[in-house]
C-alpha cells in the first residue's frame, strides 16, 4: 500500500455541499443518488478526534476498505459505486487532494450500528469484562488480564455515536431490536 504524501485533517471540497463530518470521514452529497465519502488522516481513539493526524492514514484505510468491499461484493451487496472521482469533479486541486482517499457510494440508510471483532480484551471490553464479566453480553472465562488475548475472537457490537458522543457497547438482542432480525 502507498500512502498519500499529502495530510489531510479536514477535506474541503468546494464542488458538492458537506453533508457531515465524522471522526474520520467527511461526506459530501453529490446528487440525489450518490455520496463522496472522503477519509481523512484524523486520529480518532475512545471516541475523541486527536489533534496530530496520521500522514497517509486516510489512503490506507480506503484502499483497505475498498479491497473488502470489492472482495465480498459477490457475497453481500454494498454501497460502491461504479462512477469515478474523475466523473464527477474536474478541478485539478480537489482530484490531487481526493486522490487515494475517496470513493462515491450510493445513498443507502445507513445501519446505526458499529461491527467489532475483538481479539484482545482492550478498551471498553476490558471495562465491561472487569463490571460483569461480560463483553456485549458474551460470557467470558474468570480471571483475564487486561490487553490478553481471547480465548476466540468475538463479537462486539456497539451503536454509532455522532462525534463527541461516544460509541455505547450493546448485545446482539439489541442490535436485533435496532436492525431487526434480517440484517442481524
Amino acid at each position: 500500500m502507498q500512502a498519500n504524501s499529502n495530510t489531510l485533517y479536514r477535506s474541503n471540497i468546494k464542488s458538492f455541499p458537506l453533508s457531515s463530518s465524522g471522526k474520520v470521514r467527511d461526506i459530501y452529497n453529490i446528487d440525489d443518488k450518490h455520496l463522496l465519502i472522503v477519509t481523512s488522516d484524523r486520529l480518532s481513539a475512545f471516541d475523541v478526534i486527536l489533534p496530530d493526524p496520521i500522514p497517509g492514514k486516510g489512503s490506507i484505510l480506503t484502499e483497505v476498505s475498498n479491497f473488502w468491499f470489492k472482495r465480498c461484493r459477490k457475497i453481500i451487496p454494498n454501497h460502491l459505486s461504479d462512477l469515478a472521482i474523475e466523473d464527477v469533479i474536474d478541478q485539478k486541486v480537489e482530484l490531487e487532494m481526493l486522490k487515494g482517499r475517496a470513493i462515491i457510494v450510493r445513498k443507502l440508510k445507513p445501519l446505526p450500528i458499529e461491527a467489532v471483532i475483538r481479539g484482545y480484551l482492550i478498551g471498553s471490553g476490558w471495562e465491561d469484562y472487569k463490571r460483569t464479566g461480560k463483553v456485549c453480553g458474551v460470557c467470558l472465562p474468570a480471571g483475564l488480564k487486561q490487553a490478553e488475548k481471547l480465548p476466540e475472537p468475538i463479537f462486539t457490537p456497539a451503536t454509532k455515536a455522532n462525534v463527541g458522543d461516544h460509541d455505547e457497547n450493546i448485545d446482539f438482542e439489541s442490535v436485533k431490536n435496532l436492525i431487526g432480525d434480517d440484517f442481524a
